[in-house]
C-alpha cells in the first residue's frame, strides 16, 4: 500500500455506470437462497447456536478467532457469528461430500473529510469455498481438502486517510485486479483435534470469530477490526495448524513460514527468513449467563530483520538506520469476546477488546488495542451494527529511524456500521469511518461508504 496514493476524480466517475449495472445485476438476481450445507461446529462450545447474525449456515465457527496478523503489505499485499445460543435450535444438515459456497461484495466509498480528494470509488471482491470431504476423494475418513479462490478488482480508499486499510476485502490479494487461491488438507480425529496443512488464508479464521468477525465481506471493514495487524503473522500462510479442543479450552499450535504467501504458492523458497510459530488457549467462559471467550495468544518468529515487505515504502528505513536489524520477534495477545444481551425475538449483542503488545525491532507495531460493541437490533434478528475504537502504535525504534523522513505518531480511530437484510440473498451496509493517522501531518480524515454483499 502506498501511503499518499491518490486515483483521480476522472477514473472515479467512469467507475459509476460500472458499479450501477453490478448493483442492478445483483439485485435482479434476488431469490430464494440455495441450502448451504451445515459445517462442523466450534469444538469449545459443542452444541453452539448462533442468533441473527448470519442470513445463512456458514464455515466452522471459531470461538478464538484469528491471531493478529502481518498488516500493511505493499500490493500484493471473512461472516460473523453470534456467541449466544438462540431459542430453538435447527436440525443438523447432513454433511455432502463437496460443498461450495460463494460471497460477492461490492463497494462504493469516498474520503469525505481531510487532505484526500472526494473521488467516489468503486471495487468488489469474489470469494469461492469448496469443501471436498474424503469420500469424494477416496482418502481416509475424517479428511476434507478445502480450497479457496478469490479475485479483487476495482479501486478503494485505502491509503487514502490512514496507514491502517479502511477496507479489509480490498486489500487482499493485492492492488488492482488480483486473484490468489489457498488449498489445504484437514484431518479431523474423533476426539475433535485437527491438523490443517498446506496454503490458509488468515482471514477465513477471523471471519468466524464472535462478535467482531466478518472478513470484510461483514461486519467491520477496517483492517484493525477485521484482521487486528500484528507484524509477526501474515494474513496468508503455508505451515501446518493443530487444534486441540478439550472441555474447558481450545488449543491451538501453529508452525508457518513468516513471508506473506498471497499470489504465491509456497514453494517458492519456503522458511527462508526463518520459521513462525503460535501457541493460543481460549476459554468459554459465562458471565451472567451469557456466554464469553476469552484467549491469550503468543506468537514468535525467527525471522532475520524488518519484514520490509509488509509496509509502505516510505515507512522502510534506510540501511544502516539501526531499525529491522535484529533478529527474532515475539508478541502476547489478551482477547475477551462477551456477549451482553439476547433477544427474545432472536438476535444478540456483544463487546469485544484486545490488547497486544511485542518486543519491538525488529517487528513495526509494539503496542495497540481494539474495542467496541456489536450485535442485532432488536426486532431486526438479521440486521447488524457494529461501533469500534482502535489505536495502533509503531514501534519507537522505526519512528525515530524515520525522524528526519517524516514525522509520525500512533493511529487512532472509530468505525461505524449497521448492516441491512434487504432481500434472502443480500445484505446492504452503511460504513463511516473517523481516522487520525500515524502521519502527522495529515488531518483528520472521513470516510463514508456502501457495501452490497450476495451469497449463494
Amino acid at each position: 500500500m502506498v501511503m499518499d496514493k491518490r486515483f483521480s476524480s476522472s477514473a472515479g466517475l467512469r467507475a459509476l455506470p460500472v458499479s450501477g449495472l453490478l448493483f442492478a445485476a445483483a439485485w435482479l438476481a434476488s431469490g430464494p437462497a440455495p441450502a448451504l450445507a451445515a459445517e462442523d461446529t466450534a469444538p469449545v462450545d459443542p452444541a453452539p447456536q448462533h442468533a441473527g447474525n448470519l442470513p445463512e449456515p456458514d464455515d466452522d465457527t471459531d470461538p478464538q478467532g484469528a491471531e493478529p496478523v502481518t498488516a500493511l503489505p505493499t500490493a500484493p499485499g471473512a461472516p460473523p457469528r453470534s456467541v449466544a445460543p438462540a431459542a430453538a435450535a435447527p436440525a443438523p444438515t447432513p454433511p455432502k461430500d463437496i460443498a461450495a459456497r460463494f460471497i460477492w461484495s461490492q463497494f462504493l466509498d469516498a474520503a469525505i473529510v481531510g487532505d484526500a480528494g472526494d473521488t467516489l470509488r468503486y471495487g468488489g471482491k469474489i470469494d469461492a469455498y469448496f469443501d471436498i470431504d474424503d469420500s469424494a476423494i477416496g482418502l481416509d475418513e475424517g479428511l476434507r481438502l478445502h480450497v479457496h479462490p478469490e479475485f479483487r478488482y476495482g479501486q478503494s480508499s485505502n491509503g487514502e486517510i490512514g496507514l491502517l486499510p479502511v477496507n479489509t476485502a480490498l486489500f487482499y490479494p493485492g492492488d488492482g485486479e488480483d486473484f490468489d487461491l489457498s488449498i489445504n488438507l484437514r484431518k479431523r480425529w474423533s476426539s475433535g483435534t485437527s491438523l490443517t496443512v498446506g496454503k490458509v488464508n488468515v482471514l477465513d479464521l477471523a471471519a468466524r470469530a464472535p462478535i467482531i468477525g466478518g472478513g470484510g465481506h461483514e461486519g467491520f471493514q477496517n483492517l484493525a477490526f477485521a484482521l487486528p495487524p500484528s507484524a509477526i503473522v501474515p494474513a496468508s500462510i503455508t505451515g501446518a495448524m493443530l487444534d486441540i479442543p478439550t472441555k474447558d479450552v481450545l488449543l491451538r499450535f501453529w508452525v508457518y513460514d513468516p513471508d506473506l504467501q498471497s499470489q504465491r504458492n509456497g514453494f517458492e523458497d519456503p522458511f527462508h527468513q526463518g520459521v513462525g510459530f503460535l501457541a493460543s488457549a481460549t476459554f468459554p467462559v459465562k458471565i451472567g449467563g451469557q456466554q464469553g471467550y476469552y484467549a491469550v495468544k503468543l506468537s514468535a518468529s525467527t525471522r532475520d530483520g524488518l519484514a520490509a515487505d509488509a509496509l509502505p515504502a516510505v515507512l522502510v528505513p534506510e540501511p544502516g538506520s539501526g531499525f529491522g536489524e535484529k533478529q527474532g520477534e515475539f508478541s502476547v495477545v489478551l482477547a475477551g469476546y462477551q456477549n451482553i444481551a439476547m433477544h427474545e425475538g432472536g438476535g444478540s449483542i456483544g463487546v469485544f477488546a484486545q490488547a497486544y503488545v511485542s518486543n519491538g525491532d525488529p517487528t513495526f507495531f509494539d503496542v495497540s488495542a481494539i474495542a467496541g460493541i456489536s450485535g442485532n437490533p432488536a426486532g431486526r434478528p438479521k440486521d447488524r451494527f457494529g461501533i469500534g475504537w482502535f489505536r495502533y502504535s509503531l514501534t519507537d525504534g522505526l519512528v525515530d529511524a524515520l525522524a528526519s523522513r517524516l514525522a509520525l505518531e500512533d493511529e487512532e480511530g472509530v468505525e461505524i456500521f449497521y448492516t441491512a437484510q434487504i432481500a434472502e440473498r443480500f445484505r446492504l451496509t452503511g460504513n463511516v469511518q473517523i481516522v487520525d493517522s500515524t502521519v502527522v501531518a495529515r488531518d483528520v480524515g472521513v470516510t463514508a461508504g456502501l457495501r452490497l454483499t450476495t451469497r449463494f
